[in-house]
C-alpha cells in the first residue's frame, strides 16, 4: 500500500468480532448482501498530538511500529494471527472506559504476542495500566501514550 497520509497514525481498531456481525445483523444487513455505498473498513486514525515527531518516534521505539517517511505507520490485516475485523464503537459521554486518559477517544492496537509486548514495555518503563488475560475474547493490557492517550492492547484469541 503506498500512501501519503499527513503526519498521522493508521491504526487498526479491534474489539470483539462478534459484535460487528451482531451489529450488521440487527440493522438487516447481512454478509454478502451489503449494498454498494457502504463503509467497509476503517481506513485510518487521524489525530492532533503535540509533538507529531516525538510522539511517533514513541510509537516507533516502544510499541515497535514501522514509522514511514510521510510520519505514520500502515498495519496490514494481513500479519499473522491480527484479527479478521477492525470494530466502530461509539461509548456513552460518561464512559469511564477511556480512564485515566482524559481524551475522547482511545486507540485499541492488536498484538502478536502479549508476553513479548509487555516485557517490551517494561523493559522502557511504560506503567502498564491494567491486564487481562482471562478475557472470552483474547488478552489485553492498557497504556497511555506520551500524549495521554489510553492505548487497549489486545491478543486475539487463537482459533
Amino acid at each position: 500500500m503506498t500512501a501519503k497520509f499527513p503526519a498521522a497514525i493508521a491504526v487498526t481498531i479491534a474489539f470483539i468480532a462478534a459484535q460487528v456481525g451482531a451489529s450488521a445483523n440487527q440493522a438487516g444487513v447481512r454478509n454478502g448482501d451489503v449494498p454498494a455505498g457502504h463503509v467497509t473498513g476503517i481506513g485510518g486514525i487521524f489525530f492532533k498530538s503535540r509533538n507529531p515527531t516525538a510522539l511517533a518516534a514513541w510509537y516507533r521505539d516502544v510499541l515497535g511500529m514501522k514509522i514511514e517517511d510521510w510520519g505514520g505507520a500502515t498495519l496490514s490485516y494481513e500479519a499473522p494471527h491480527h484479527p479478521p475485523v477492525a470494530v466502530w464503537s461509539p461509548f456513552p459521554q460518561a464512559t469511564s472506559y477511556m480512564a485515566p486518559s482524559t481524551r475522547e477517544f482511545m486507540v485499541d492496537l492488536a498484538v502478536d504476542d502479549m508476553d513479548a509486548m509487555l516485557a517490551r514495555l517494561t523493559a522502557r518503563n511504560v506503567t502498564i495500566l491494567k491486564r487481562d488475560d482471562k478475557d472470552p475474547n483474547g488478552r489485553f493490557a492498557w497504556i497511555l501514550d506520551p500524549d495521554g492517550t489510553k492505548i487497549e492492547l489486545w491478543q486475539a484469541k487463537k482459533p
